[in-house]
C-alpha cells in the first residue's frame, strides 16, 4: 500500500506538508494519551491488534452452524452498524453473488424505511431458509427496529419460537439497551458493540466480522491488514514516512486553500460501498461547526460520462482520492478482429486491465490540467488483507483529519435534529410542544 502525492505537488510544494511535522506528532499524542475532544471513543485505535482469540474463533464458529442452515444472511442496521460489512462483502464477493448459488447471499435491512422494499424482502424471505443479526446499542434507533420487529415476527411465524431464537444474533450493548434486555429474555446469542467504539468505527468489531464472515470471508486476514497500519502508526507517530499523517495533511492543506470537496474515485465497481463508508465515516466525522471537506464518491469510467465534465471545467472547489488497484483477480484480453470495424485492433491482445490502467492514469493527468488536484492510494489487489489496510488507514488518517480541523471527530450532534422532528410529526410521547410548531410551519 502506497500513497502517491506527485499529482498533489504542483498544487502543494512538499515543504507545506513538511511543515505540519510538529502538529502531526502532537496530534497522534493526543490520540494515544486520549486527552482530545471524543477520547472516549477510541477504543478503536487497538482495536486490531487487541481482538481476542477467542472472539475470532466464536465468531467463526458461529458463521460456521448458520450457514449451514441459511440461504440468506440477514443484517439489520443502519449506518456503521451495516455500512463496514457491506464495504467489504461487496469488495470480495463475486459481481454475480445472487446468480452463482454460492449461500448464504448477505442481504440488508433497516437502512431504510421503504414499504416496498421491505414487503419485496419479505417475499424472498417466505421461500428461503435464513437467519439475521440485529445490530444496535440502543435497539430503538428507528429505521433497524421497526424492520427488527417486523423480521422478528415474520421469522418466529416460519420456524417457531424456539428455533427463530436460534437463527437471531443480537449485536448490541453488554448490559443495557432494549434489544440486550430482548436478547436476555429470548435468550438470542450476543456479541457486544464496545462502549468506546463508535458505529462508523465498528467494522473491526463483531458489527463488521459477524456478517463478513457470513459471507465466507477470512475475518483472520482482515483483521491482520488492520494490525499492520496500526503498528506503523504507532511504531511512527509522526509525519516522515507516514502515509496516514501525509494523507490527513493533504487533505487538511487542501481544504484550506478552499478545496472543500473530496471526491474518492474507484476504478473497480466492487470498491462502491467501500466509498460509501468512507463517506460516512469523513461526512459524520468531520462535518461539524458549519466545517469539513464535504466527501463524495464516483466510479470511473463509469462516471466520466457523466459526473467527468464537471470534475474537469466546473467549479475548482474538488479533490480527488484515487484508489489504484494495481492487480485484477482475473484475466481477459481483447480479441483480434479481421475487419476492425470498431477500430480497437490497436489494443487487441491488451488485457482489459491494461486499458483501465491507461483510462485512469489519463484522467488523473487530466483533472490535474484542468486544476484537480489528485492523491493515489496504491493498493495491490482487492483482498481481505488489503481492505483490513485501508480500513485502518482511513480511520486513523480521520482522527487525526478531524482533530486537525479542530472538532470532535467521535460525536454526530446533527444527526439528532431530524429525530427530533419526525419524532414529533410521528406524536411520540413527551415531543407535544414540537409537534404544534412543526405543524405549523409545514400549514405556512
Amino acid at each position: 500500500m502506497k500513497l502517491d502525492l506527485n499529482h498533489l505537488y504542483p498544487f502543494i510544494g512538499r515543504e507545506a506538508i513538511q511543515s505540519y511535522e510538529t502538529q502531526v506528532a502532537a496530534t497522534y499524542n493526543t490520540i494515544y494519551n486520549r486527552t482530545g475532544a471524543g477520547n472516549d471513543f477510541l477504543g478503536w485505535v487497538n482495536l486490531p491488534s487487541e481482538t481476542d482469540e477467542r472472539l475470532i474463533a466464536d465468531i467463526e464458529q458461529t458463521a460456521k452452524e448458520l450457514r449451514k442452515k441459511s440461504d440468506l444472511f440477514v443484517v439489520v442496521g443502519i449506518g456503521g452498524s451495516y455500512l463496514g460489512a457491506r464495504a467489504v462483502i461487496e469488495a470480495l464477493q463475486n459481481h454475480f453473488a445472487p446468480l452463482t448459488g454460492d449461500r448464504p447471499f448477505v442481504v440488508y435491512a433497516g437502512h431504510n424505511m421503504s414499504e416496498d422494499y421491505l414487503n419485496e424482502l419479505l417475499a424472498v424471505l417466505d421461500k428461503k431458509d435464513y437467519s439475521l443479526a440485529v445490530i444496535s446499542k440502543s435497539g430503538t434507533t428507528t429505521e433497524p427496529a421497526i424492520a427488527f420487529r417486523i423480521l422478528k415476527q415474520h421469522i418466529i411465524r416460519k420456524y417457531g419460537e424456539e428455533e427463530a431464537s436460534k437463527r437471531i444474533i443480537a449485536i448490541t450493548d453488554k448490559a443495557r439497551g432494549a434489544l440486550k434486555q430482548l436478547a436476555n429474555v429470548k435468550g438470542y446469542k450476543t456479541y457486544i458493540v464496545p462502549d468506546d467504539v463508535g458505529g462508523r468505527f465498528s467494522v473491526l468489531t463483531p458489527v463488521g466480522l459477524l456478517p463478513i464472515a457470513m459471507a465466507g470471508i477470512d475475518i483472520r486476514q482482515l483483521i491482520a491488514g488492520a494490525v499492520e497500519v496500526e503498528k506503523l502508526c504507532k511504531n511512527n507517530p509522526t509525519l516522515n514516512g507516514n502515509i496516514v499523517s501525509e494523507y490527513a495533511v493533504a487533505r487538511h492543506l487542501l481544504y484550506n486553500m478552499g478545496k472543500t470537496n473530496e471526491i474518492m474515485v474507484n476504478y473497480e465497481p466492487r470498491l462502491v460501498y467501500f466509498s460509501e463508508w468512507w463517506k460516512q465515516l469523513y461526512g459524520e466525522s468531520h462535518g461539524k461547526g458549519h466545517k469539513g471537506i464535504f466527501p463524495a464518491s464516483v466510479t470511473f469510467s463509469t462516471d466520466l460520462h457523466s459526473m467527468g465534465q464537471y470534475i474537469q471545467d466546473g467549479i475548482r472547489n474538488l479533490f480527488e482520492t484515487v484508489i489504484s488497484v494495481e492487480r485484477s483477480n482475473h484475466e481477459l484480453r481483447i480479441p483480434m478482429e479481421g475487419e476492425d470495424l470498431d477500430q480497437l485492433n490497436y489494443i487487441a491482445g491488451k488485457r482489459l486491465s491494461e486499458v483501465n490502467h491507461k483510462a485512469e492514469l489519463g484522467t488523473v493527468l487530466a483533472h490535474e490540467d484542468g486544476g484537480v488536484p489528485n492523491l493515489r492510494i496504491e493498493i495491490p489487489e482487492v483482498s481481505a488483507y488489503v481492505l483490513g489496510q485501508l480500513i485502518y488507514f482511513f480511520e486513523m488518517a480521520c482522527a487525526l483529519s478531524g482533530y486537525l480541523l479542530e472538532v470532535n471527530p467521535f460525536d454526530q450532534p446533527g444527526v439528532e435534529a431530524y429525530k427530533k422532528n419526525m419524532f414529533a410529526l410521528l406524536g411520540k410521547k413527551g415531543y407535544e410542544a414540537q409537534t404544534e410548531a412543526l405543524e405549523l410551519r409545514i400549514k405556512n
